[in-house]
């Protein structure tokens, strides 16, 4: 986690059993920036630079059988940032909707990008509709790209959706509950999530799947993404693993679990 730690060869992961996998990770991809300051380059060469890293992680996660991967590519608050900054970030996804989604395509990779994607200009919302229809019956693995997207207006969404089958008399107001909301929020369709990694070195989930993350484990690293390798993935799902999740039982409770289904 925090500090320096040493990283396991290519190979540790495979020690993980398979029901100690997550089936559900996120990642707030964070550093780019910095990244690219701290070689005296502009910010933006940073997000390019970030792409080997999102390549890296969506291949380690197909290899390990992780079910869905969920990257934090763009929040509803980073249209504040500098215009030139959004303009190469909107570039960029573009561009690599463009090279990279007939290679998940080939891979049995299903692309979904989540987010209020009425923001985005018509030209690139064709090209999300185009790959996510492309992918759609893709096995192996969901990517699922988190853009214009927030936690906050997750949840509103999903309130506002809700409330007009409420007006619609299509439910009863008895019929809200916990499950009923988990339908109507744009990761509806995925399995819980388990992990939340955040690279950069930061400390906070930033307005990020907060609806999902009640009970993920949470894993932070000082690294920058675009230094973000296989390898530091591997580590991150190894100390999930070996991590005991209670969801409010005791470690007690979990273990007389665990022996009974032994």
């Amino acid at each position: 986690m925090l500090g320096k730690r040493a990283e396991p060869s290519s190979t540790a992961i495979c020690n993980v059993a398979i029901d100690k996998i997550p089936r559900h990770v996120a990642i707030i991809m964070d550093g780019n920036g910095r990244w690219a300051q701290q070689k005296g380059k502009l910010r933006t060469f940073g997000h390019k630079a970030g792409v080997d890293a999102v390549r890296s992680s969506v291949r380690l996660a197909r290899k390990l059988g992780v079910e869905s991967l969920t990257l934090f590519a763009f929040s509803s608050e980073n249209w504040q940032r500098p215009k030139e900054e959004v303009g190469v970030l909107m570039q960029l996804f573009s561009m690599v909707l463009k090279s990279e989604v007939k290679k998940l395509n080939k891979n049995n990779i299903r692309l979904k990008v989540i987010g209020d994607l009425s923001a985005f200009d018509s030209s690139l919302q064709e090209k999300i509709n185009k790959a996510e229809a492309l992918t759609e019956k893709n096995t192996a693995l969901t990517l699922n790209i988190a853009a214009n997207y927030g936690g906050r207006w997750d949840i509103v969404d999903a309130t506002k959706r809700i409330a007009q089958k409420l007006a619609n008399n299509e439910i009863d107001v008895h019929d809200i509950n916990e499950d009923l909301f988990n339908q109507h929020v744009s990761t509806s369709q995925l399995p819980e999530l388990d992990l939340l990694i955040r690279t950069g070195g930061d400390h906070r989930v930033s307005n990020f799947l907060l609806w999902q993350c009640a009970y993920a484990e949470f894993y932070f690293t000082e690294t920058l993404w675009p230094d973000f390798s296989e390898e530091m993935f591997a580590l991150a799902i190894q100390d999930f693993a070996n991590r005991q999740r209670r969801f409010g039982l005791t470690g007690a409770q979990i273990m007389t679990q665990d022996a009974g289904t032994s």
